[in-house]
């Protein structure tokens, strides 16, 4: 039979492997059964300038991982008789306005992300500030239609339980959650005066581009927060025994009945990140025919991730102090105990080398934009660019989606585009390379008036703090500095709803009209202005 022991080792392996390339300097893991806490593993630093480790009592921001907290207070409350989460949120709330045509939001909507509301910018440090400030956003779906992520429906969830108690969210979290479980070492909200409690949060040191593997980090700019969406500092072996309750069907802290409306999937997300459902503030997946609970979690400098096997009884936590992908880990180490615990094959490592492109002589060839012209080649099931008299290495990112380290195609992901299945196409930023393959549309017509709107756009919010508009093959489109991208859809003069589906609550517009350009820009509710640099 396969030991803990082994599984640990193999884990550690992986880990030492993956920190140099992980883009955090710390990192600490915590793996749990349903009855007893099996390790807590610290690696890396807390802090790089004081070269001080990361230690079993470091604590961390775990961020969105504060939303199950919050839906098991609201599941609280509710047993006691105290709301219903099928209520409208103006049942506690008179003064909460959202512009929609619809019926009215729920708890139960918010919770699940139903709601059809933005995201929320996190503009401001309030928590009532942003709930005031949907009345100027729109519900664009009806409730219970679609899953759209938002931390603002959280944040009005934290609103509520604040009103209806009658104290601050640290308390309700203190008394309600953390005390209950002896989560004794975690903080409820993020204040100042324990900063040095903390491990400290790094961020990209170029904030306006896609960060390469290994690449240049700083210090990330320090937050306060007390909002329901993610406020919560703890260490892996805290949340270990929050991971614990949940193991056990919420023991300590809701029933059975109402641990089951936690759990139970309410809609499919349609994405990786947020699980394929999503229930009251966890995720829900089947993993080899177990139930997979758990949550992400991303503030300004750390990430953490959680998941719970509640077939296997089984729980890991992995937490960062950067832009990292914990994921990655939380997933190999859960498979690592499980196959432990049931005396199988320890699985090997996961699959690392972003160098390597599947079928990768299909990406050979000439690229040509105008006079600018670069050439792939392939070598070894690796990618290169060969550009005036550079020829540098791509990192793939996503399929068809890589990371070019060379100064002219550092803003952007280089973006492979095809037809009938072949490449025939490159996509960087605003630009547009064409291979020979290419048989389709070159020239596209477009409103005037849009030229008006691609640059670079900068707030000083170090949650989003800058985006990009370009306008290629006759459609403008925002992209973020990670890569991400979505395509805007005229709905008015200067107004856009951003993405594809029509029930997307996400709009930007464009004012402030000069010489032709626009130098201010509202991307759902946050305020940004034109930057001088492309």
């Amino acid at each position: 039979m396969v030991s803990i022991e082994s599984a640990l080792q193999r884990l550690s392996g992986f880990i030492e492997r993956q920190l140099p390339a992980l883009n955090a300097p710390g990192i600490a893991i915590g793996l749990t059964h349903r009855e007893q806490v099996l390790h807590v593993g610290v690696y890396g630093l807390a802090n790089r300038e004081t070269k001080q480790p990361v230690k079993p009592e470091t604590l961390f921001q775990i961020g969105s991982i504060t939303k199950s907290f919050t839906s098991i207070v609201l599941l609280q409350l509710q047993e006691q008789g105290l709301l219903d989460i099928n209520d409208p949120v103006t049942n506690y709330l008179p003064w909460f306005e959202i512009q929609s045509e619809h019926e009215p939001i729920t708890l139960r909507h918010l919770m699940s992300h139903t709601a059809g509301i933005i995201m929320g910018s996190d503009e401001t440090v309030s928590a009532y500030t942003e709930t005031w400030d949907l009345r100027h956003t729109k519900a664009t779906a009806s409730p219970g239609e679609m899953f759209h992520y938002s931390n603002s429906g959280y944040k009005v969830l934290g609103v509520v339980l604040q009103t209806i108690l009658g104290q601050s969210m640290a308390d309700i979290l203190r008394k309600r959650v953390l005390d209950p479980l002896s989560m004794f070492a975690t903080l409820p909200v993020i204040r100042t005066e324990d900063r040095s409690k903390m491990a400290g949060g790094y961020s990209p040191f170029f904030d306006d581009r896609p960060l390469p593997v290994g690449g240049l980090m700083a210090p990330a700019t320090w937050l306060e927060s007390d909002t329901a969406d993610g406020s919560i500092c703890s260490t892996a072996e805290d949340i270990c025994r929050y991971l614990r309750a949940l193991l056990n069907k919420g023991r300590g802290l809701i029933s059975e009945a109402s641990f089951e409306q936690l759990i139970h999937p309410v809609i499919p997300t349609g994405d990786e990140l947020h699980g394929e459902q999503y229930g009251l503030g966890l995720s829900s997946r089947q993993i080899n025919g177990h139930q997979v609970i758990g949550h992400s979690g991303g503030m300004v400098g750390y990430t953490a991730d959680m998941l719970a096997d509640l077939d296997a009884g089984l729980g890991v936590v992995v937490l960062t102090n950067g832009p990292a992908e914990p994921a990655k880990i939380s997933r190999y180490a859960l498979k690592l105990l499980r196959a432990a615990c049931q005396g199988d094959e320890l699985p090997p490592f996961p699959e690392d080398d972003l160098h390597k492109v599947d079928k990768v002589d299909n990406y050979a060839g000439t690229y040509s934009c105008g006079e600018k012209t670069f050439t792939l080649t392939s070598k070894d099931e690796r990618l290169y660019l060969d550009f005036e008299t550079a020829s540098v290495l791509l990192e793939l990112r996503t399929p068809d989606h890589f990371l070019v380290p060379h100064p002219a195609f550092e803003l952007f992901l280089l973006q492979m585009g095809r037809e009938n299945d072949q490449i025939v196409e490159a996509i960087h930023g605003g630009e547009r390379y064409i291979h020979s393959r290419y048989q389709g549309e070159t020239s596209f017509e477009i409103p005037p008036e849009w030229l008006a709107y691609p640059g670079h756009y900068r707030s000083h919010n170090p949650w989003f703090s800058n985006f990009r508009v370009v306008l290629r093959t006759g459609q403008l489109t925002l992209i973020q500095p990670g890569g991400d991208e979505e395509a805007l859809h005229p709905l008015e003069p200067g107004f856009f709803r951003v993405g594809a589906d029509p029930r997307s609550p996400e709009f930007i517009c464009f004012d402030m009209l000069i010489d032709g350009k626009a130098m201010q820009a509202n991307f759902s509710g946050g305020a940004y202005c034109r930057t001088f640099t492309p």
